[in-house]
Order: structure tokens, then C-alpha cells, then sequence
């Protein structure tokens, strides 16, 4: 543990955190939308579901640690919606879902949650991506819409935030084909999406303190000697919150 503790945001899901990082995802641009501002910290399971989750939630968030998260961002759904291996059923993953967010509520006053619903797929990808070594992929939209509304009745009763991506993604009239890199985890465009969901809730809830980037301080931004020397050669540039290296400005 460093020094000059931040606040802390946890990308707690299966897969689609474990991969955040690729083909420019989500965790990769939350990371640099809070950097010097937050520690981003990602606990992303490849086939995890929400029992596996549930199993080892004190391991992954326990309740004696020194600092408690002040945001845990939570996935679980996709995987428990898929016929045979992971497969949780309804029931059984309405009720993991709520003693997740009971769980989590109890780490500190402080500790807000965004749970994430289940996106849709692209079903005709995931036929053709179809291997011998694997069993039938059983992932339908159909079910994928059930675990999502579930998600978002737990958040509902639980008072946790969710954002409902199987509605967000479909907004888009070319989601099917743009937002997934193989039927399922996501391209460049459907993390875009997952990220200004995120940032937009992180801005219209009100928290305290406030969540969103643009609230949360930036460490050492104070005007230094060492900052950059302007065109008249004697003011300096404070180069502190300058975002001009995105090639999307976020809000």
C-alpha cells in the first residue's frame, strides 16, 4: 500500500473486467478518466457467476480492512443466464444478487455500489464462434432480458444504483455488430457505452461526497515551479487537469 490514500473503485465481475483492459475497454478508460483522482483496481473472474462470487466476497472485500472502497461496481448476470457450466438458476441468482448487495452496504457508510444487468449478445456470432472443445453455448437474448430486469428489481429493493445495459446497448441501432468482438465481450464501442452509463450515474446521483471524476480531486494539483513555461517565458502552465490526449472528451 502507498501513501496518500485515494479513494477506491472497484470493477468487481467476470470476465468482462478481466478483459477490460483489451481492445479499449471500460476498466482501461475508467482507469486514465480517474487518474491521479482514484484507485481503479479491477477483481475481474474469467466464468465466474454470482454463487462463485458470492463464495469468496469476504475474501475479496473483508469487512476488517484498513481502507473500505468507495465505489464497487458490480457485474454478475451474463454467466448465470448461460446454459450448462456457469449456469445459476433465476432464483437462486435473485437471492446471490441481494446478499451482494447487503454484503457490500455493510463494509462502510461511505461505500457506494453500481450494479451493471446483463447486455444482450450477439447470438448469431456466438453460433458461428461455436467450438468442438465446449459444450452449446445456451445464451439468448431472451434470457439475458430476464437476468437483466431481475438485476434491476434487486437494485430497486436494495436501494443500489443499477444501470440497465440491456436497454443501453440497444439504443444503438447498430449494437448487434459493433459493440461485441465475438458475440459477447466487448469491443471498443460497447465499453464506450458502459462507461457513460457509469459516468453518468457517478454524476446525477447524489452522493456525498460525489463520485463523478470531475468532483473527486486531483492529487497534487497545486501550481509548481516545475510546471511548463507559457510563450512569454515567464508565466508557468498547470498542466494538472489537461485531458487534450483523449480522443474522446468525457463528461
Amino acid at each position: 500500500m502507498v501513501g496518500l490514500a485515494r479513494p477506491q473503485i472497484v470493477l468487481f465481475v467476470s470476465s468482462i473486467v478481466q478483459l477490460s483492459y483489451s481492445n479499449g475497454g471500460w476498466g482501461a478508460i475508467h482507469t486514465d478518466i480517474y487518474a491521479c483522482r482514484a484507485d481503479v483496481l479491477l477483481r475481474g473472474y474469467f466464468r465466474w457467476n454470482s454463487r462463485r462470487a458470492l463464495e469468496v466476497l469476504d475474501q475479496v472485500f473483508p469487512k476488517d480492512a484498513a481502507v473500505q472502497p468507495s465505489l464497487v461496481i458490480v457485474y454478475f448476470g451474463g454467466n448465470d443466464s448461460t446454459g450448462l457450466g456457469p449456469h445459476v438458476p433465476l432464483p437462486e441468482y435473485i437471492e446471490n444478487m441481494r446478499k451482494m448487495a447487503r454484503y457490500l452496504q455493510s463494509l462502510s457508510d461511505s461505500t457506494r455500489i453500481i450494479f451493471l444487468s446483463s447486455p444482450p449478445v450477439n447470438e448469431e456470432k456466438l453460433r458461428k464462434r461455436s467450438s468442438g472443445i465446449f459444450s452449446k453455448l445456451l445464451r439468448t437474448n431472451e434470457l439475458c432480458q430476464q437476468y437483466s430486469e431481475s438485476c434491476i428489481k434487486v437494485g430497486q429493493e436494495t436501494g443500489v444504483k443499477v444501470i440497465d445495459l440491456f436497454t443501453a446497448f440497444q439504443r444503438r441501432d447498430d449494437w448487434m455488430n459493433t459493440c461485441f468482438t465475438g458475440g459477447i465481450h466487448l469491443s471498443t464501442k460497447g465499453s464506450k457505452i458502459v462507461e457513460e452509463e457509469i459516468l453518468t450515474v457517478s454524476k446525477n446521483t447524489e452522493w456525498k461526497p460525489c463520485l463523478h471524476w470531475k468532483s473527486t480531486p486531483t492529487e497534487f494539483a497545486e501550481d509548481s515551479s516545475y510546471d511548463f513555461v507559457a510563450a512569454d517565458g515567464k508565466a508557468t502552465l498547470n498542466p494538472s487537469e489537461w485531458t487534450s490526449h483523449r480522443e474522446f472528451q468525457w463528461d
